[in-house]
């Protein structure tokens, strides 16, 4: 569709002749708004903060399917992408991110490490794993290097969308049981037992007993049915725990679960 169209002048009984409405004349170099400024114009015009998207893998056509799905959504924007580890630590030191789109297997710096990396920077943005499939070592990898989960590169758009949005909001994207089987998989790699851990010491037995469920896998509602409180007193007592044990997220509490031995495949401590 090109260029505005001016408006007929309104005639006939009892109607006087108006002039026709001619739209202002676009600045110099101007042109009909494109789809991407007509977005931008919605972001402006929404109370809610746009979330900036860092996109990290070696497959042009799979940052491309991304970004084309994301820079769709009037909350998300892409703000720029690398196709391997070191890449991407050297543009987020230019570009202002809040969750990075990981893939791990990559070349020169995989995502492990360049998670590791990036999660040690203050400030730093919240990692997302992109992972073909969810027992994989590196994803394990990834999430005790501090990244806030991971999901299936096959992942359904929404699914995607809602992860980042999750991830942003600082919960764990992965659904608590889908980790606890990565963990399940890969616990003979975590050591064993509570020796060096002093902080489990300054929870309280309720704070103890929330972590535990956590880990097992329990959603906050679960939890709470199963503790007979409110949800919203669950959500206080597992906000206590990671400020306790100074963790990110949901994840890095179920690892950290496994990690002193309060759980284990087939075993709980309380």
């Amino acid at each position: 569709m090109s260029g505005a169209v001016a408006t007929a002048p309104v005639t006939g009984p009892g109607h006087a002749a108006r002039p026709a409405r001619i739209p202002p004349a676009p600045a110099p170099g101007a042109g009909p708004a494109t789809e991407g400024e007509e977005r931008d114009d919605q972001r402006k015009g929404s109370a809610t903060a746009v979330i900036r998207v860092f996109l990290v893998d070696d497959q042009e056509l799979v940052r491309t399917g991304f970004r084309m799905v994301l820079n769709a959504q009037p909350d998300i924007e892409v703000v720029g992408e690398a196709g391997d580890g070191q890449a991407a630590i050297d543009a987020l030191g230019e570009v202002e991110a809040d969750v990075v789109l990981m893939d791990v297997r990559m070349p020169r710096m995989d995502g492990v490490e360049a998670t590791r990396r990036i999660c040690a920077t203050p400030g730093a943005p919240r990692v997302l794993i992109l992972t073909t499939f969810d027992l994989d070592e590196y994803a394990f990898a990834a999430i005790k290097a501090g990244a806030s989960g991971f999901l299936l590169k096959d992942v359904p758009p929404n699914e995607l969308v809602n992860g980042i949005r999750v991830v942003h909001s600082g919960d764990a994207v992965v659904a608590p049981s889908t980790t606890r089987r990565l963990l399940d998989r890969f616990a003979a790699h975590l050591p064993d037992g509570q020796a060096g851990r002093p902080e489990l010491d300054a929870l309280t037995a309720r704070e103890r007993e929330v972590l535990i469920l956590v880990a097992k896998g329990l959603s906050n509602q679960e939890i709470a049915e199963r503790l007979h409180l409110a949800e919203a007193t669950v959500k206080t007592h597992l906000g206590r725990v990671l400020a306790k044990l100074r963790l990110r997220d949901r994840a890095q509490a179920i690892v950290y679960a496994y990690e002193t031995g309060l759980v284990s495949p087939g075993h709980t401590r309380v």
